[in-house]
């Protein structure tokens, strides 16, 4: 009798499994990790037939893929990009079956960073601290896909979506970041505050799951003093000594030495997962500074 589990016959850039991530460690200095895109891997999960908390895979750039132990039904989403079964096309954004044997292909992405797929009955690898979620920043949970892994898979739950495909938000043309004060937004200069709010940034290629690392005018510092580490959110913008803000993603550390100038709204950052290098970044602010 077959067993329920995929094997990776290709991992991909980076191909990692993500749920909701692990909160309320962050005293223990374990950040909260999980989907960056958290609609997408919500979406995926719906179309497969799985609860919201279910483990799924993430994509980077140039997809995966996985050959299946037994019949299974999976869902793609996220980034656009061409799917495959057994070799022939398959829908993208709707739920599939992959039989028995057969190769699921999820091609690179066509526009946007990161896909999700979904497979019905969730991943099912041990969790650490209530999660299933690789955190590449502490190293908690389980190691980014190689060729050969063997992903068990759960019981299923209930029926796959009934859909022929399913609305998601376009990778964004212009990232557009809404901004309150950070901490230490007084550590800078009011040029600088207005060379955040005014002038052009891109995301650079050197982002990740940590961080969203951009390109553009150096902010300069009122303060040339060392902060003492402190406590760091999901969206602070902190400026290293290059003076290039960057954007805390999900695998952020819990503290750092940088001053923080801004913090992100968190219902601007599932698109951060989405902007491609280069994407043009605009920081607007919001609230009293």
């Amino acid at each position: 009798m077959t067993d329920r589990a995929l094997v990776v016959v290709r991992p991909g850039a980076l191909t990692t499994v993500q749920d909701l991530g692990r909160p309320g460690y962050a005293h223990l200095g374990v950040p909260r990790s999980g989907a960056l895109d958290p609609g997408a891997a919500a979406l995926v999960n719906r179309l497969a037939g799985n609860p919201p908390d279910a483990a799924v895979l993430e994509t980077t750039v140039n997809g995966c893929s996985l050959r299946a132990r037994s019949a299974v039904t999976v869902a793609v989403g996220g980034a656009p990009c061409p799917v495959t079964v057994a070799g022939r096309p398959a829908p993208w954004g709707a739920p599939v079956v992959v039989p028995a044997g057969e190769l699921l292909e999820v091609g690179a992405a066509v526009a946007g960073v990161r896909g999700y797929v979904a497979v019905r009955g969730g991943i099912a690898v041990e969790p650490v601290l209530g999660s299933r979620a690789t955190d590449l920043l502490s190293g908690l949970g389980p190691a980014p896909l190689t060729e050969g892994t063997v992903l068990p898979l759960g019981r299923p739950t209930g029926p796959p979506a009934r859909v022929e495909g399913a609305p998601q938000p376009g990778p964004p043309a212009e990232l557009v970041l809404r901004v309150t004060p950070g901490p230490r937004a007084d550590w800078f200069t009011a040029r600088a505050v207005r060379d955040l709010a005014t002038r052009a940034y891109r995301v650079s290629a050197a982002s990740n799951r940590i961080g969203l690392r951009t390109e553009g005018p150096a902010l300069e510092r009122a303060r040339d003093a060392e902060l003492p580490s402190e406590g760091m959110v999901l969206g602070a913008v902190q400026v290293p000594p290059d003076g290039r803000p960057v954007v805390f993603l999900a695998d952020h550390p819990t503290t750092g030495g940088y001053p923080v100038i801004a913090v992100v709204r968190a219902s601007d950052l599932p698109a951060a997962a989405q902007a491609a290098p280069g994407t043009p970044v605009r920081f607007a602010p919001v609230g009293r500074w």
